[in-house]
């Protein structure tokens, strides 16, 4: 049984959690196939000290789908509206994996409207193999036959498959609405290089934070992203893999505590 988080909806259909309070406002996108829930230690742990404000994609937990082709930057336009909707100016956003490429492409096209920017395991410039396996798996996940299951060998070392966090996932991916998971993941698949110009005027404090086991979003990427960002920082987890959010809380939420602190 999945936990469940109470939820709001703004006008267009777009469901979100919020807790804690404070002068600072931190909003949480999460990758394809989750929900809110992906983001249980950081909601615990950072609405302690600020606002915290997570949110669905389009088709997943309980927002509506996404209006028109499934495309990052409708992903982009979706989540401008959402923060106009729940009425936050410049804002502390993190992303992880797809919600890091949302998040990278706010950055990269209303700068103002971000505060400070943290990109966990998120996928920058693709190789060739690389673009073509993911490109594979849009494609079969779009035909509507395919391993909910498959996932959970990338995103989770061996010694990880009876902790909670695992269960947790596997759970969500098993929940997650067939037509919404293919939108985002083609958009996913085919967005890594939409935004990857961005980074040098990118003027925030930008984190760029992976686990050194995530072979899609490797640490390579995340240090190639932050050279290039005027402000940026990586923060590589050793041990862990594209959930590393969920099987390093720690780690990942002292990263996220120091760069929300920085000026």
């Amino acid at each position: 049984m999945l936990p469940t988080l109470q939820r709001c909806n703004t006008p267009s259909g777009a469901a979100y959690v919020q807790r804690g309070a404070g002068d600072e406002t931190l909003v949480l996108v999460h990758g394809v196939g989750m929900r809110v829930e992906a983001w249980g230690p950081q909601i615990d742990r950072l609405a302690d000290h600020c606002r915290v404000i997570a949110v669905d994609l389009p088709g997943h937990g309980f927002s509506n789908a996404l209006a028109g082709p499934p495309e990052l930057p409708g992903y982009v336009a979706w989540f401008r509206s959402f923060l106009d909707e729940v009425g936050v100016g410049p804002v502390n956003v993190a992303g992880h994996s797809m919600g890091a490429l949302i998040a990278g492409g706010l950055a990269a096209t209303a700068p103002g409207r971000v505060k400070r920017l943290a990109l966990l395991n998120g996928v920058h410039r693709r190789s060739i193999q690389a673009r073509k396996a993911v490109e594979a798996r849009a494609r079969e996940i779009s035909s509507g036959d395919f391993d909910r299951e498959a996932p959970l060998a990338r995103w989770f070392s061996a010694q990880e498959a009876g902790t909670d966090a695992y269960g947790l996932v596997r759970a969500l991916l098993q929940a997650v609405d067939p037509a919404a998971y293919a939108a985002a993941y083609t958009a996913f698949a085919t967005g890594d290089s939409t935004y990857s110009d961005c980074w040098p005027q990118v003027p925030c404090p930008a984190l760029f934070l992976t686990g050194d086991g995530d072979h899609n979003s490797t640490a390579d990427m995340a240090r190639e992203m932050a050279a290039a960002a005027p402000r940026g920082r990586d923060v590589v987890v050793k041990g862990h893999r594209h959930m590393v959010n969920l099987t390093a809380p720690e780690a990942v939420n002292r990263a996220l505590t120091e760069w929300l602190a920085l000026r």
